[in-house]
């Protein structure tokens, strides 16, 4: 019976990660949108620059950060940190500068370069 559960959990646990995973439609969707992100870079660049310290993001371990807003479904949003309409070129202009947008917000410059920008933004784009 132990085993029996063991194998079942294991099944759910599996099912629930893939759920989190962006579909290669998806993956390709957010690569043309950003002009060429890769948004499983992206994914990992989250964590290089630390973005999962602030939010929680889907499919990036351990980010639960509860300072900045949740990131799951930022592509339907009609704006960028409440300032910028939502688009690709805003969104990684976000990411890379937001004290060029915001001057008071808390989210810092993290040394962002052109090409993670783009990459993470990717990323975003398949969360829903």
């Amino acid at each position: 019976m132990k085993s029996i559960l063991l194998l079942f959990s294991i099944f759910l646990l599996s099912m629930l990660i893939a759920c989190n995973r962006p579909s290669r439609k998806e993956v390709q969707r957010a690569a043309t949108l950003t002009g060429g992100g890769d948004a499983r870079s992206g994914r990992n660049e989250i964590r290089k620059y630390g973005c999962n310290t602030c939010h929680e993001i889907s499919g990036v371990p351990g980010a639960r950060g509860l300072i900045g807003p949740r990131l799951d479904g930022i592509g339907q949003r009609y704006y960028v940190a409440g300032e910028l309409p939502n688009t690709p070129d805003n969104l990684m202009l976000w990411i890379q500068h937001p004290r060029q947008v915001e001057p008071h917000t808390a989210m810092p410059e993290m040394g962002v370069n052109e090409q993670d920008s783009r990459d993470i933004a990717a990323y975003l784009y398949t969360l829903r």
